[in-house]
């Protein structure tokens, strides 16, 4: 066997793992589960590439899973921490850069975030705003899409995209039957269902919440007017509308999915943020209307606290992180996702695999089904058996993609014409292995 910088292999690293994490893992996407395989230990990343601990090296579309924005161990944003670090990791008390931060979100995405509040994870963010929500309305009925994913929280696991699409898990244990009924689960993108669900318990609705874009089982964009039908919907029946920005925002445009065409989307009554918002370390963000917010403990009755909410060196690499993500960065991002996709969609044809590519700004994703999937029912109604073979022919050429068909793409500013070049390589024969899938 040949040497290996770290002395183990992927497999024995992974066999290790599994004899003292459930899974041998800390998120269930990275299993492999839905892929087969050993899932590769990474132990560095730079730029648009991985590095395992075998030391082989990959181009990333992984991007974890968003906040690499600007690209892996970005020189900015690697300065801010350090510079952070050595002043302390973290005091339980208020920072200046957390005023820094909110401001910086404000100035992106103006009127829809009036106040910020800063949390630890985008599971947190969304929790948050859902209490709050309900403490803003005094109701207590939830209404959410299948297939949308707003982390792991108890109530918004029942039909849900990402890791539990991937497990073909229809919820969780342990949730009591008693939280979960207090979700109302609608088709995506049905504006008659969502009428339906409101006409007859609109009054108990506290709020909707909606993936800005899906982005958890698959991309599926929401239908033109989808997003302000719905925020007006919610309005009219006295609920809140929770826009779930977690992976779009700051991702697909300098103020997220919202920021590229505000007046088609009405305003959202709380936003919530996280990966890129936090430059790779734990911090995400809920946001919206003052009147809402302050809500909030310590001026109102909703309680949150969270003693790294605001963790100085997560907010100093949010910061470093947003400030270098300027015009240039966004037009980049664009482009080279349009260039995949084109490469990707003709690889596929080329050896007659039904296929449609959907994308929401520079996110974007493959299902293997001839039309472009609408909602969580044709999501799953695809040739899901063509991804595992076409994901491992790309590892095996150096790309890692996402190791699931339910998730997004993810490209970053670094990836340049070598790294683009060696994606668009690899196509071909990943597409000949999906070909013969089955």
């Amino acid at each position: 066997m040949t040497a290996v910088p770290w002395g183990i292999t992927n497999e024995e690293a992974f066999e290790r793992a599994r004899a003292v994490l459930p899974g041998g893992v800390n998120s269930p996407v990275r299993a492999f589960g839905s892929v087969g395989g050993s899932p590769r230990s990474i132990v560095s990343a730079r730029g648009p590439y991985v590095t395992d601990i075998e030391g082989r090296e990959y181009v990333d579309l992984v991007s974890a899973w968003g906040p690499a924005i600007l690209g892996h161990a970005h020189p900015a944003v690697i300065a801010a921490v350090q510079e952070a670090a050595a002043l302390g990791l973290g005091f339980g008390a208020s920072t200046p850069g957390e005023a820094d931060l909110a401001e910086v979100v404000r100035d992106r995405v103006g009127p829809i975030v009036e106040k910020l509040r800063l949390v630890s994870t985008g599971t947190e963010a969304t929790m948050t705003a859902i209490r709050l929500a309900r403490g803003a309305t005094g109701r207590d009925l939830l209404v959410k899409f299948a297939g949308h994913y707003h982390g792991h929280s108890d109530g918004l696991l029942a039909e849900s995209g990402s890791g539990v699409a991937t497990l073909a898990l229809p919820g969780s244990a342990g949730v009591p039957a008693a939280i979960a009924a207090q979700t109302i689960v609608v088709a995506y993108n049905d504006l008659e269902a969502i009428s339906a669900v409101f006409a007859e318990r609109g009054s108990e609705i506290a709020a909707v919440i909606v993936e800005a874009a899906a982005a958890n089982m698959g991309v599926v964009p929401p239908e033109p007017g989808f997003n302000a039908a719905l925020t007006q919907l919610a309005h009219d029946h006295g609920a809140l509308l929770i826009l779930d920005e977690v992976l779009t925002g700051f991702r697909v445009s300098p103020a997220g999915w919202w920021g590229l065409d505000p007046h088609s989307h009405g305003r959202p009554d709380l936003v919530t943020y996280g990966k890129v918002i936090g430059g790779g370390l734990p911090l995400a963000a809920l946001g919206g209307r003052a009147e809402v917010m302050d809500l909030l403990a310590p001026l109102g009755p909703v309680y949150q606290a969270g003693t790294l909410s605001g963790n100085p060196v997560a907010v100093a690499a949010g910061l470093a992180t947003l400030r270098a993500a300027d015009a240039s960065v966004y037009e980049h991002l664009d482009a080279t996702a349009v260039t995949i996709q084109v490469a990707l969609s003709e690889a596929l044809t080329a050896e007659g695999v039904v296929h449609s590519v959907q994308h929401a700004g520079n996110l974007f994703s493959v299902a293997f089904r001839a039309t472009p999937p609408r909602d969580y029912a044709e999501v799953k109604a695809q040739d899901v058996f063509r991804y595992p073979p076409f994901f491992h022919a790309m590892l095996d050429a150096g790309v890692s993609l996402p190791p699931s068909v339910f998730e997004a793409w993810f490209v970053s500013a670094a990836h340049d014409e070598v790294a683009v070049g060696k994606i668009l390589d690899a196509l071909p024969a990943a597409a000949r292995a999906a070909a013969s899938a089955g």
